[in-house]
């Protein structure tokens, strides 16, 4: 009997699947049995269009065998089995899927519960197989076959003895090394674990012979070994089990296997809805962001189920943009297995079951926000720039879903805290929420600008995220309270009766600041007096809706947006300064343009904005030391 040989890329494939794909060893059973599964699922959906053909669940299992004598473990399976065409196409090309071509053939949209489409599974017997013998017969066949291969040498085929339709795939499992106990996987006790662990949810019984001790009869003292055969998996996927017999760590568990993330879930929802849809959900609000979140590659999107079988891995359709954080799965009784993205996105029962998620995530949150915070903080921490992005997106059109999860950080409180809370805290003289803008919390604590409003007793909202402050113009107010930054022209606070100048006092004021305009041209609108500094010299305010802020933000953008905020120059005109800024302009005007210049320049640096000519910045400082 002439030996085969994989192809070249196949042999290549081969090897480096077993040393590098797999990191854990264990997983080959889990693919063994999710390909058996995928045999059964075949008879099952050729019974839905061929009337010969009876399909009674009950007749329908996989078989473990381990056997420590002759060191084999043994899969077997009562599905469709493969004739020696398919043998020869499925086992004989690595990466050739039989289940990919029965999907097509069959025109099932989108992945059904065909765990083996991408054909490569199979071979990860030889992780701890030095020989894989798969003999099968195929439905409605006479002939049964035997494949055999050692690995990347190549296979063998050849006729044999096979009673009934189905599958056994026999590995003989290689001996002990210093680096690898082998062993274990012919170990009853392992066997039973992996399946549990991998496994539990599969529709069809997974059958092992166990073990087991009883009182010997007529006995009191002596036990007698016997042998069971015992269904080893609960075949109930967790999304249909009752949430009472669940525990956090089973939910933690099933988060893992179907690897949704490589965190822990920071909170589980589980949904069973019986009312105009029908569906079972498993909802997780993941812990840590993913590496990739805030890139185009990046793909929303919840598993979609009908009846227990996959219909689409990532259907995004059932998450908004702002929750795309969550991940998880949908079972609906409601769906068809043959529906395709194109129906699906005009769904009527999809739609219902997208805004009822929409609906409990958000309640989820409203509850971790109330009664575990500092899950919601970490949570926030992760995501809230999520949740922002979705208060600006689609002009403001879910804001009002949104706006009670936001969080900035209080000058107060000196931690992250609702808005709700604040508006909760505000004086009945306080006409507006209060909220200044940069890079971090230390920087902003040493703006002047903040100075008038803290000085009033206000709580000041610190934005130090990009998208902050776009998204407070969309919400524009929240309780009927105006945001209102503190660079902006008007605080809508009334100056102290001692702090007003004289009409003789502003005139001659009018006249310095105008002249000071003239030396800084269109750099600003205005140069004038401020109400807002109290020990600062100076600082820049704007005017309209741009603020500083968002100029650099949008300066920063690949776009390169050349926008540009209207600043006013404002002057402490209680401070020493201002007595040179008058002296400088009855007696030396030169000198009155080293100080507009030397001012402005340090304005900008306060605000973080660059310095036109940094060269002509230290010539002036030098010349005030000379």
């Amino acid at each position: 009997m002439a030996k085969k040989q994989f192809k070249a890329e196949s042999k290549r494939l081969l090897e480096m699947m077993i040393n590098s794909i797999y990191t854990q060893r264990e997983i080959f059973l889990r693919e063994l049995i999710s390909n058996a599964s995928d045999a059964i699922d075949k008879i099952y959906y050729k019974a839905l269009s061929d009337d010969q053909l009876v399909f009674d669940k009950d007749n329908y299992y996989i078989k473990v065998k381990p056997d420590k004598a002759n060191r084999t473990l043994t899969i077997s399976d009562t599905g469709i089995g493969m004739t020696k065409e398919e043998l020869e196409n499925n086992l004989g090309v690595i990466a050739k899927s039989g289940s990919l071509a029965f999907k097509k053939e069959n025109e099932l949209k989108d992945g059904h519960n065909i765990i083996g489409q991408f054909g490569v599974g199979f071979y990860s017997a030889f992780m701890v197989a030095e020989v894989v013998t798969v003999i099968s017969k195929a439905l409605g066949s006479d002939e049964a076959y035997k494949w055999e291969s050692r690995g990347a040498d190549g296979y063998t085929i050849e006729p044999c003895e096979k009673a009934t339709a189905g599958t056994d795939i026999i590995l003989k499992i290689k001996e002990n090394t210093e680096e690898d106990q082998y062993d274990e996987y012919l170990e009853e006790y392992r066997l039973r674990s992996i399946i549990k662990k991998y496994s539990d949810f599969i529709r069809y019984p997974i059958k092992m012979d166990v073990k087991g001790q009883r009182p010997k009869e007529g006995s009191d003292n002596e036990f007698e070994e016997y042998v069971e055969e015992q269904t080893i998996n609960s075949m109930v996927p967790i999304w249909r089990k009752n949430k009472n017999e669940l525990t956090p760590e089973d939910y933690e568990n099933f988060y893992t296997e179907k690897r949704y993330g490589f965190d822990k879930p920071l909170k589980h929802i589980h949904i069973s809805a019986d009312g105009a849809v029908v569906y079972n959900a498993i909802l997780f609000i993941p812990e840590n962001t993913p590496f990739d979140y805030y890139t185009k590659e990046y793909e929303k999107g919840l598993e979609l189920y009908s009846n227990d079988v996959l219909i689409m891995n990532k259907c995004p359709d059932l998450l908004p943009d702002y929750f795309s954080f969550v991940k998880g799965m949908v079972d609906s009784e409601d769906l068809s297995l043959n529906i395709s993205r194109e129906i699906l996105q005009h769904d009527r029962q999809l739609s219902l079951i997208a805004k009822n998620i929409k609906n409990k995530i958000k309640s989820q949150l409203q509850s971790l926000l109330k009664d575990e915070r500092e899950k919601y903080e970490k949570f926030y921490k992760a995501f809230g720039r999520q949740l922002k992005f979705g208060v600006y997106s689609d002009f403001g059109a879910n804001k009002e879903m949104l706006q009670d999860l936001l969080m900035f950080y209080s000058s107060k409180e000196k931690k992250l805290v609702t808005l709700d809370e604040y508006v909760s805290r505000m004086p009945e003289d306080q006409k507006y929420i209060y909220y200044a803008s940069g890079e971090s919390i230390e920087r902003i604590e040493k703006l002047p600008q903040t100075e008038l409003v803290a000085d009033k007793g206000y709580e000041i909202l610190y934005f130090t995220d990009d998208i902050d402050e776009f998204a407070v113009k969309m919400l524009m107010t929240y309780k009927e309270k105006e945001f209102k930054s503190v660079s902006s022209g008007d605080l809508g606070i009334e100056s102290d009766a001692s702090e007003n100048t004289s009409d003789a006092e502003e005139g001659e004021t009018k006249d310095l600041f105008e002249y000071m305009k003239n030396i800084l041209k269109d750099k600003v609108k205005h140069v004038k007096a401020s109400k807002r500094l109290k020990t600062h010299p100076v600082c820049l305010s704007t005017e309209g809706e741009l603020t500083i802020e968002m100029e650099k933000i949008l300066k920063a953008m690949p776009s390169g947006q050349d926008v540009k905020a209207d600043k006013i120059l404002e002057i402490n005109i209680h401070h020493e300064v201002f007595q040179s800024l008058k002296d400088a302009y009855a007696n030396d005007k030169e000198k009155l343009n080293l100080y507009t210049n030397l001012l402005y320049n340090q304005a900008l640096l306060i605000e973080g904005l660059p310095i036109q000519d940094p060269v002509e910045f230290t010539n002036d400082i030098c010349k005030i030391m000379v």
